[in-house]
């Protein structure tokens, strides 16, 4: 006679997301990577206005007497929103409940509206109200992105995250471009970049299925969230984003000041600009490092990946703290190696929670994570100007490698846990002087 199964094994394995067919009857399944272009050119579209500030804000800066303080908030502004946001849709479920391509849309051209708004204000003080805005839609955008694409990748999933991060990394670097070749009016700008918003909420409808290992949807239930989040792989993952994002927007937002700084480049005409190409070159560097980092999990393991750039990029934080004296192309050759490695692994703790968490919370969990992580990114925008004016670039820099330390030491720690879930088709080691690395270090 055989058992009937317990209630409480039926929960789990109705949890569990398995293969499945969910394509209207008599419509083909899309390709997963035509998928993964329009999501990650639709989130690339919508995040856009994320980046519009930093595009103008020289122009800003004359406009409204800004201090460079007063700059920094522009961009502080819409991390504190983005941190708002995915709170309030992981404490809500609205992650888990409202349809991701919907809220996603919705997000986008809510977040066009509140850029387009600076059009209309008269200085800072309303300028920032909108820039918090802006982050708390932007929050209904990028996490429920990464957990769409994750419904169509089981294998390959480091790989295909890491394609979407790559995209968002190129508009990271792209105000600096634009700042290199002499800038464009600001209103064009705004303008422009909340028509490229709405744009991206109307082209991620196009996406209208799930993929073929959708996560369950639930009744939201916070303290079982809760207790999702505080599993020790998920706890350990977290804490390895944090470590990473102490330090990726930091170097992003200084690392053409610091260029500006160097004598070999102050002294040459066209100084700002110079700067600015110097730094789209090093933050562009990351789109690279995002592929490669997303082929190194789905190969080798999310926490090894993780572990080997997080260590790299906080050897050059250290690196370029002490370069200063050195020849220009020294230092630029330095900085291109640490834009590549300081964006390689962000993808890898969304791919370690989306793995790790109870599937029917993998919104929450993602929003929460990435919450937690912008958190972090105040901190160090703001603390990196502080310390070069009171002391110099070297301790500003420096400073920069103390989240990569505990990156490595929540890593290392998660790969002693025995449980962790590798991917599925990727051993726990290979032979690469990496990966050996990597498990000498967890010895």
């Amino acid at each position: 006679m055989t058992a009937m199964p317990s209630k409480k094994t039926e929960s789990v394995t109705a949890a569990i997301p398995t293969p499945t067919t969910l394509a209207p009857v008599g419509q083909r399944m899309p390709n997963a990577q035509t998928v993964l272009g329009i999501i990650a050119l639709s989130t690339f579209l919508s995040m856009s206005v994320w980046f519009s500030a930093s595009f103008v804000v020289p122009q800003l800066t004359t406009l409204w007497h800004l201090s460079a303080g007063e700059t920094s908030l522009l961009t502080i502004g819409v991390q504190v929103g983005f941190v708002v946001g995915a709170i309030a849709l992981a404490a809500t479920g609205l992650a888990d409940t409202i349809p991701t391509r919907r809220l996603m849309s919705l997000g986008s051209i809510g977040a066009a509206a509140a850029n387009l708004g600076i059009l209309w204000v008269p200085g800072l003080p309303a300028a920032l109200i909108l820039r918090v805005v802006t982050g708390i839609l932007l929050a209904a955008v990028y996490p429920p992105a990464l957990k769409l694409v994750s419904t169509w990748f089981r294998e390959g999933r480091g790989t295909a995250l890491g394609l979407m991060i790559g995209a968002l990394t190129l508009g990271s670097a792209l105000p600096h471009l634009i700042n290199a070749t002499g800038g464009l009016n600001w209103r064009v700008v705004i303008g422009g970049t909340s028509v490229l918003s709405s744009l991206g909420g109307l082209l991620i409808l196009m996406v209208r299925v799930k993929g073929p290992y959708p996560f369950p949807q639930s009744t939201f239930q916070f303290g079982a969230a809760l207790t999702a989040l505080r599993s020790r792989p998920v706890a350990l993952a977290n804490l390895g984003y944090i470590g990473h994002m102490w330090e990726l927007y930091a170097m992003w937002a200084w690392v053409g000041a610091f260029f500006a700084s160097l004598p070999a480049v102050a002294a040459s005409p066209n100084a700002r600009a110079k700067a600015s190409l110097l730094a789209f070159v090093c933050i562009g560097a990351g789109t690279l490092g995002c592929m490669a980092g997303g082929y190194l999990s789905d190969r080798y393991g999310r926490a090894q990946s993780a572990l080997i750039s997080l260590a790299c990029s906080g050897t050059a934080a250290v690196v370029v703290s002490i370069s200063r004296g050195l020849p220009l192309p020294v230092i630029l050759s330095i900085c291109i190696f640490w834009g590549f490695w300081v964006i390689a692994d962000s993808a890898q703790f969304s791919a370690l929670v989306t793995e790790n968490v109870d599937p029917r919370y993998v919104g929450s969990a993602v929003a929460m994570q990435l919450a937690a992580g912008f958190l972090t990114t105040t901190v160090t925008l703001w603390l990196v100007p502080v310390l070069v004016e009171k002391y110099s670039w070297g301790p500003a820099l420096a400073v920069l490698a103390i989240g990569p330390a505990i990156g490595v030491g929540a890593m290392i720690a998660l790969l002693r846990v025995s449980k962790v879930k590798q991917p599925p088709t990727a051993p726990m080691y290979r032979t690469t002087v990496l990966c050996r690395l990597a498990w000498m270090w967890t010895r």
